[in-house]
């Protein structure tokens, strides 16, 4: 109903909707819509009363509502059903949860703040309230388990093309799945599955979206390494702008990936590659080397021509080093 009543004030946008015509038009009593309007009001919208007129929407709170998603989709699946929290351990953790309870692809869990936040290789994510993108994305793809290692290059190509689209911040992806802007950290993502051995049951894409934090906002372990959206757009960015367009372009990639296989997915990521003709250090398993990355093959793996040949990495720390 809080939904419907938000859509009505949105259509009448600077303009005041008598509370008759919106019990009309939702075939409810006046003091039901106006329980509503409070409590409109106590989730934090500027909602203007005149006792002639109605009512008119000023302002919607700066939170990843719902209604306020719902209002931005660009998207036929991703993000229809939506599940939202103030504040939680770890997004992902609920995503696993409510896939493994049998939950539609395409639905998200999204929070205004993580105090269990995950990245890879089991690190930590700073995940303040009101200042990120706290994001998991539920997928149920056809394709076959092996191929699945693959999502997470996929989200970093739906999350660049995204922040661009928004921003114009010129970012781009560090192998495999890191996306940086002037060497430090934008956005994480953590890709996480269930499968039996020939079919995939679920697939969780975790994605922690740096936002709108100040330099001087992150922990002091974390300000040579990590920056936001902001910093890189020289402005505050609308977070609910940004989600709509993460999700319209995650969507699109998911359904090539889906349709065509994940060559197409690929390429768009060497194009939006940082990682590629520069030199790196590879801290593999057991051992570390330096050479330049040349490509990606088709598992995603980096290539690297050490000066005795390529070498093949599949897991391990990737850094670029400065040119000297």
């Amino acid at each position: 109903m809080r939904t419907r009543i938000l859509e009505l004030l949105r259509q009448h946008a600077g303009h005041y909707v008598s509370g008759e015509e919106i019990s009309k038009q939702l075939a409810v009593s006046r003091t039901a819509v106006w329980k509503h309007i409070q409590a409109l009001k106590n989730a934090g919208y500027d909602i203007e009363a005149h006792s002639r007129l109605g009512y008119s929407l000023r302002q919607a709170p700066d939170l990843l509502l719902p209604a306020e998603i719902a209002a931005r989709l660009k998207t036929t699946v991703f993000g229809k059903e939506i599940r939202y929290f103030a504040e939680i351990g770890s997004t992902n953790n609920e995503a696993k949860r409510l896939a493994a309870e049998g939950c539609p692809e395409g639905l998200i869990v999204v929070a205004e703040a993580q105090n269990t936040g995950r990245g890879r290789l089991a690190r930590g994510w700073f995940s303040p309230f009101g200042k990120g993108i706290w994001l998991s994305v539920v997928l149920r793809p056809s394709f076959h388990p092996l191929d699945a290692p693959k999502c997470t290059l996929m989200a970093a190509v739906a999350l660049t093309k995204a922040i661009h689209k928004v921003t114009d911040a010129p970012c781009g992806i560090k192998w495999p799945n890191d996306i940086l802007y002037e060497g430090k950290k934008l956005v994480g993502i953590l890709t996480e599955m269930s499968a039996e051995m020939d079919a995939i049951n679920y697939v969780v894409i975790g994605m922690g979206i740096n936002v709108n934090i100040a330099p001087d906002e992150f922990p002091p372990e974390l300000r040579d390494i990590a920056t936001s959206v902001a910093a890189a757009a020289g402005r505050p960015v609308s977070r609910l702008a940004l989600l709509a367009e993460v999700l319209a372009e995650l969507e699109t990639v998911y359904c090539l990936a889906v349709s065509q296989g994940f060559d197409p997915v690929l390429d768009e990521w060497r194009k939006l590659s940082i990682t590629l003709g520069q030199q790196v250090n590879v801290l593999a398993p057991g051992e570390t080397f330096t050479g330049i990355a040349v490509n990606i093959d088709n598992e995603g793996a980096l290539l690297v021509d050490t000066g005795q040949g390529v070498r093949r990495v599949l897991a391990g720390d990737v850094s670029i080093r400065p040119p000297t």
